[in-house]
């Protein structure tokens, strides 16, 4: 993500389910909201959207708006499930190469237009175009020439994406792909009106002009303040949407929304501050849930001193996670020696389990390490390091409880710097940086859309680290039909990536939230924040 993408099914780790979690009132929630009682909701997103075109955004804030403003071929149950969002029918070859969707003959976008499938076949191939620069292209490499293409190697006719007729959409894989419904149900995936983005470049900016076709259409913007949407009067499915108003505010500080939220300005709140935590877990308000990813700090293996392997894995052997997720987050986070979180169930077990730890906290032998890397590249003092992460209190909290740690295990003094979120995106993009917090959230619960991170071509990989081995067994783990052998290939790009440790994994996430007792029927999922297209307030 960026805070990126984030982001997967049951990604983000359902704690040993694999479905996202929902709340205990989702079965009963569906319809619509009761007529005496405005259907409404204020949450919290935080800080700015930095985009809201499915093509370009890559974080869990602008996810969030989009999950709800827009629609793909498939959508999301109650339960986490996929099921068919924009299409009524899809059909699967024989060899499971090739797929043809049929697009509802009701689908409309919220201008009363009707969704085509030439839309999805547009927003595809431009999310592929170079000139593009969506840095989530790689999820469409799966398609028939799509790799080809966003590399400038090949041709968008050649892309196995191609409108038959308006309402009929055929894609071609390059293999069968056994995740192909759950991965359509990420934004990227989305389509956009044709028209709309060819007749203006910034149709994304504002609410004025912004077009889409999920259950809910943009309102208002009001930027680093909120965005509010509203039900979208021309979506198919509008009977079962009950909640008809979204705002998400744009509040940074913990303690501020904290207290909009005690004083019922907001009816939702994510990522409590940590000093509250244990005095809210009593709270019958208070919940923890899954959440498939990783926080983990970024290493620019092409700025001294993470030039050096020693120095790198020095860095990561001083730091106490178990310190961080007891003192600080507080929220049920697990400690990460690895990339890959646990809840992903395979034929010998959870692949975490299965894959054990890396990395050992040893401070004598960090310190150790350290010297020797000093050693090795001629250095009587340490470069100076700073560690860079995105404005949050919470992020600031273990950003300085690092600091502490390295300076008492490896006798090194290093300076903490922040930056707002979409600021701190385009620093990190431009590799600007030495050392810097980021968080990835699988897309679903598989190990691949997590390791696919540090593919030496995904533009989410920060780091300058390139690995042809490790670019090859991931290649090889998603054309190999065989589970069993799948996993144990995943097991060994991570065993790469791990050594070379281009970063430090700190936790696997949590969520924790505080939701207001009058509203039913959110669902939590374990790689998205809240989803309340069924949510409704009651007396």
């Amino acid at each position: 993500m960026k805070k990126a993408f984030l982001a997967i099914v049951a990604l983000m780790l359902l704690s040993v389910s694999a479905l996202s979690g929902c709340s205990s009132d989702d079965a009963s929630s569906s319809g619509s909201g009761s007529s005496d009682v405005e259907q409404a909701i204020t949450l919290n997103a935080m800080s700015e959207p930095p985009s809201l075109d499915p093509a370009l955004a890559t974080d869990t804030t602008s996810g969030w708006i989009l999950d709800h403003t827009f629609e793909g071929l498939y959508t999301k149950d109650q339960k986490g499930n996929p099921v068919l969002g924009a299409a009524s029918d899809v059909k699967v070859s024989d060899d499971k190469k090739v797929y043809t969707f049929t697009i509802r003959d009701d689908a409309k976008w919220s201008d009363g237009n009707p969704v085509t499938a030439q839309d999805f076949e547009y927003e595809w191939k431009r999310v592929l175009d170079p000139k593009t620069a969506s840095a989530f292209a790689f999820y469409f490499y799966y398609i028939k020439g799509a790799e080809e293409y966003n590399k400038g190697k090949g041709s968008a006719d050649a892309v196995g994406v191609k409108a038959l007729d308006d309402k009929t959409l055929e894609v071609t894989l390059n293999a069968p792909l056994g995740y192909f419904d759950k991965l359509l149900t990420m934004w990227t995936f989305y389509p956009v009106e044709k028209s709309v983005v060819e007749g203006n470049e910034n149709w994304a900016a504002e609410a004025k002009g912004y077009v889409s076709n999920g259950a809910y259409t943009l309102k208002e913007w009001k930027h680093d303040n909120e965005v509010v949407a509203e039900k979208n009067d021309q979506y198919w499915n509008k009977k079962d949407i009950s909640m008809d108003k979204i705002t998400w505010k744009m509040v940074n500080d913990a303690n501020t929304y904290y207290q909009m939220y005690k004083t019922n300005q907001l009816d939702l709140i994510q990522t409590l501050p940590s000093d509250v935590v244990a005095q809210e877990k009593s709270n019958k308000e208070f919940k923890i849930t899954p959440y498939f990813g990783t926080y983990m700090f970024m290493l620019n293996i092409d700025k001294p001193p993470f030039t050096n392997e020693k120095i790198r894995k020095a860095f990561a052997m001083a730091i106490d996670r178990k310190a961080i997720t007891k003192n600080i987050t507080q929220s049920g986070e697990t400690p990460a020696y690895a990339f890959v979180p646990p809840g992903v169930d395979t034929p010998d077990g959870d692949f975490r389990k299965q894959g054990g730890d890396y990395i050992k906290e040893d401070p004598a032998e960090a310190k150790k390490l350290l010297e020797e890397g000093m050693a090795e590249e001629g250095w009587s003092k340490l470069p100076d390091v700073t560690l860079m992460y995105n404005t949050s209190d919470n992020h600031k909290k273990i950003a300085e409880a690092i600091q502490e740690m390295i300076k008492k295990n490896l006798g090194v003094k290093i300076s903490v710097a922040n930056q707002e979120w979409k600021t701190y995106l385009d620093t990190t993009a431009q590799k600007n940086f030495q050392m810097a917090r980021m968080g990835w959230i699988g897309v679903f619960v598989d190990p691949t859309v997590i390791l696919d991170y540090y593919l030496g071509d995904s533009p989410n990989n920060r780091t300058n680290w390139v690995n042809k081995k490790y670019d090859s067994l991931m290649a090889q783990a998603k054309v190999e039909q065989d589970e069993n052998k799948r996993y144990e290939l995943l097991h060994q790009a991570e065993d790469v990536l791990m050594k070379d440790l281009p970063f430090i994994p700190v936790y696997y996430y949590s969520q924790n939230y505080l939701t207001s007792p009058k509203f039913k029927g959110i669902v939590y999922p374990v790689n998205r924040y809240p989803d309340v297209r069924w949510a409704k307030k009651v007396k």
